[in-house]
């Protein structure tokens, strides 16, 4: 197991020592600057906590000397068109990501673990945000954290991948979640959401959801409106 150190842009609190602490985790192709820009719409309603968005640990092949090109595990057999065609297809294909995820968890457990730390906050404090494949991590390691429940989960335009372990391996008890997603999203199908909330229901975990009409893969005002007063009632 390999655990490499995870950093990345900060915003910090506007009002005295942190008392939150929320993660935010970028989608692939991309890096923690582009994610930290949400710190900026939540920081009125959040004014007590720090926000952090760690850079992913791998660079993607190719785009090495491009702005952002991260990525939280290899995307090699995921294909949105496949899931556009026939979205029966989605099980098996969200669950040839589970090893990435894996992969990658060590070092995004060890990142949560040392910014707690440091805030002095227990996990109750802690929020995970993410956006795409960043969704994914952070409902992946979000559920099976063992060293007590987080604040919340907040997921944007993402899947759930390793459902059929998630009722073994889940840490009780599960923190609230929210999913939000475009109806027009072509690179995560909006079938992903409610195989989402499926999977979550089925190993016993509740998740709120809601639909973006109209919107790409992508977060509109509406989602950064939902996601903010979200966070601030559950943390």
């Amino acid at each position: 197991m390999t655990i490499q150190r995870l950093d990345g842009p900060r915003l910090p609190a506007r009002q005295g020592p942190a008392q939150q602490l929320v993660v935010l985790l970028h989608g692939y192709g991309s890096d923690g600057n582009d994610l930290i820009e949400l710190a900026k719409h939540w920081h009125g309603l959040l004014p007590r906590a720090d926000f952090v968005a760690p850079h992913a640990p791998g660079l993607i092949p190719g785009m090495e000397a491009m702005a952002g090109g991260r990525q939280w595990f290899g995307l090699n057999d995921y294909d949105p068109s496949l899931l556009r065609r026939d979205p029966h297809h989605a099980a098996r294909i969200y669950e040839k990501l589970l090893a990435g995820a894996e992969q990658a968890s060590p070092s995004l457990d060890a990142f949560l673990d040392a910014e707690l730390a440091r805030l002095k906050l227990p996990p109750a404090k802690l929020a995970l945000v993410g956006f795409s494949q960043g969704t994914m991590m952070a409902l992946h390691v979000g559920l099976r954290r063992r060293h007590g429940s987080l604040g919340a989960i907040l997921g944007y335009s993402g899947a759930l991948v390793g459902a059929a372990k998630l009722k073994d391996q889940a840490s009780p008890p599960s923190p609230p979640i929210l999913l939000i997603h475009g109806t027009e999203d072509d690179v995560v199908p909006m079938d992903a959401l409610f195989d989402s909330v499926n999977g979550l229901g089925e190993a016993g975990i509740p998740a709120r959801w809601h639909l973006c009409p109209g919107l790409p893969h992508s977060i509109d005002q509406e989602g950064l409106l939902l996601g903010g007063h979200f966070l601030a009632r559950t943390l």
